[in-house]
């Protein structure tokens, strides 16, 4: 495994940081935010949560609305259990519901000391290392959020702060801000990018290099598309991630050209699609880690074969020649 600092802080994660949406317990009849009918319970989720300890992954990510707060539970209780608290990085994020009341969700202050003093209880652990906003509210000033993050790092329980899909703009002043009032800064920003969805060089991925932010992108796989052959298969997940079926609907036929050029790659080359989908990211010049999800032992195998493959500039574009303009996806 290889370990790189995240952005410009000492911190050192794994270049492949484990993803843990899909562990805590699956959603029985109607779905709800952050219940997933595909969610493994604590004991499927065990053998991958000590799989990544084993493979050298350090770095875990989850957030409150995950299984309701259940993958932040499981999570906690396997690393208590298996590792010293030191040696792993635990991130988590907050913003979206949690409760059906009107001060239930979002990024007021309220919000932000009791979805931590919950997150820090379920994880069971003093500090959280990196503690991330999940999506922009619009409905609390920034400024709030600020102060309040800023607050909760010099209390001592929380590390680092971080965020997720925004638009440059409202991420640019978040950094302006955060600078001018002396609060504490975000250092990473955990964006939605990989081969079918590339919006985010346009404006977000160099202001993060310029900002030297360090970048930690979801989906990397593109929600399955990209490790098997196009619709060669269908998944419980495929068949019900509404959310991840409309992010793609708009763009299949030149999605299709493009996951095809890779599986062509990907056999010349003798690696997983997956593999190869995520060495053309880890190539890409201020990528993190990439945040993985596993629900067979062969998803973190291929994620880590991924830092050894190398790719020629020639293969790089190859991979990119399909690929064109999507709509904005995944701020919501």
């Amino acid at each position: 495994m290889d370990y790189v600092n995240l952005g410009r802080t000492g911190l050192k994660v794994s270049r492949i940081c484990l993803g843990c949406m899909t562990y805590g317990a699956p959603a029985t009849g109607e779905l709800k935010p952050g219940r997933q009918a595909w969610a493994l319970d604590e004991e499927q989720s065990q053998p991958f949560l000590r799989q990544a300890l084993d493979l050298g992954i350090n770095f875990f990510d989850t957030a409150n609305v995950y299984s309701g707060g259940a993958s932040e539970e499981v999570l906690g209780r396997f690393l208590k259990k298996n590792v010293r608290r030191e040696a792993v990085v635990v991130a988590t994020k907050l913003q979206g519901l949690m409760r059906d009341e009107p001060n239930g969700r979002g990024l007021s202050r309220k919000e932000v000391f009791h979805e931590l003093d919950e997150s820090l209880r379920r994880l069971q652990t003093d500090f959280v290392d990196l503690y991330q906003i999940h999506r922009w509210d619009y409905e609390t000033p920034i400024e709030e959020t600020l102060e309040a993050l800023h607050d909760v790092v010099k209390a001592g329980k929380v590390r680092y702060i971080g965020a997720s899909s925004m638009y440059s703009w409202q991420f640019a002043k978040a950094l302006y801000l955060a600078d001018l009032y002396g609060w504490t800064r975000f250092v990473s920003m955990q964006n939605h990018y990989n081969l079918l969805y590339r919006e985010e060089e346009r404006e977000m991925i160099p202001l993060c290099r310029a900002e030297g932010i360090g970048i930690i992108p979801w989906s990397p796989l593109a929600r399955g598309r990209l490790a098997r052959p196009w619709q060669s298969e269908t998944t419980k997940r495929s068949e019900t991630d509404q959310f991840g079926n409309r992010m793609y609907a708009q763009t299949e036929e030149a999605d299709h050209k493009v996951v095809d050029s890779l599986a062509e790659l990907a056999k010349k080359k003798g690696v997983a699609q997956a593999s190869l989908a995520l060495a053309w990211m880890l190539a890409k010049p201020g990528m993190t880690a990439p945040i993985v999800g596993a629900t067979k032992q062969h998803h973190l195998e291929d994620a880590v074969v991924a830092l050894s493959v190398k790719l020629t500039p020639e293969e790089i574009a190859a991979l990119e020649e399909a690929y064109i303009p999507h709509p904005v996806l995944g701020f919501s």
